[in-house]
């Protein structure tokens, strides 16, 4: 069976998720594993993309290393953009040869598996031409930024679920000036689901979406052990329902 496999990794440093997303793209891409969909639980943290510009830091890196605040440069697509608590991030770790090496069509599928979960919950959420992502209530409410390498995708979507959108102030989020944030728990209010809830529904979104047999989901020890990496301290402390699905 084609089955995709989902792993919540529960708290994770960014650096860390950056080196089990790499390893486990060398082993999809050497045909030692299927897809998997991560989704770490990063601190607050900013990722530059292969487009970012300086300018898109409206705080100064000095102010924001006082913050407590890591800047990373990434290999994913895009400019700037936050992750952090109440933030669904998933990592997409899929091989692309099986999908025609298509990454637009790749990315057009990230953005209606995402805009699916949200109107499941009562959020009416639609694309932007000439834009990735994905809008809501006039604002914009997930990132998208894929990095491609041996036709394996790596990084992916960051979903607003229920953070303290302050953060985005200290940018111009994916390098757009004036852009709103929003998030799940904004346009809800108290009907707004949990975090855990929202992950669920992804998983299997995704699997139901992009010709999956069915989502299995793997303990953090298992991803790590896959990936052939010593797990962080961390590892093991995992969000509880993710084994419901």
């Amino acid at each position: 069976m084609n089955l995709l496999t989902a792993c919540a990794l529960g708290p994770l440093a960014y650096r860390d998720g950056l080196a089990l997303q790499e390893a486990l793209v060398r082993g999809r891409a050497e045909r030692a594993t299927g897809d998997w969909i991560l989704f770490p639980d990063h601190p607050s943290v900013l990722t530059m993309g292969r487009g970012a510009h300086e300018e898109s830091l409206k705080t100064d890196r000095a102010t924001l290393e006082g913050m407590g605040i890591e800047i990373f440069e990434v290999a994913r697509g895009g400019d700037v953009t936050w992750h952090g608590p109440g933030q669904l991030v998933g990592y997409t770790i899929c091989d692309l040869e099986a999908r025609g090496r298509d990454l637009h069509r790749f990315l057009r599928d990230l953005e209606g598996l995402l805009i699916g979960v949200l109107s499941s919950f009562g959020v009416e959420a639609r694309r932007s031409e000439g834009r990735t992502g994905v809008w809501a209530g006039g604002a914009k409410i997930a990132s998208i930024g894929v990095a491609v390498r041996r036709w394996v995708s790596y990084h992916g979507f960051a979903l607003n679920v229920c953070p303290d959108l302050t953060h985005f102030e200290l940018i111009h989020p994916c390098g757009l000036k004036g852009i709103q944030m929003t998030s799940v728990a904004r346009l809800l209010g108290p009907a707004a689901p949990a975090l855990g809830e929202v992950r669920l529904r992804v998983a299997v979104k995704m699997a139901e979406n992009m010709g999956y047999d069915g989502v299995r989901w793997a303990s953090a020890q298992e991803a790590w052990r896959t990936a052939r990496l010593e797990a962080p301290a961390e590892a093991g402390r995992e969000p509880k329902r993710h084994e419901a699905a």
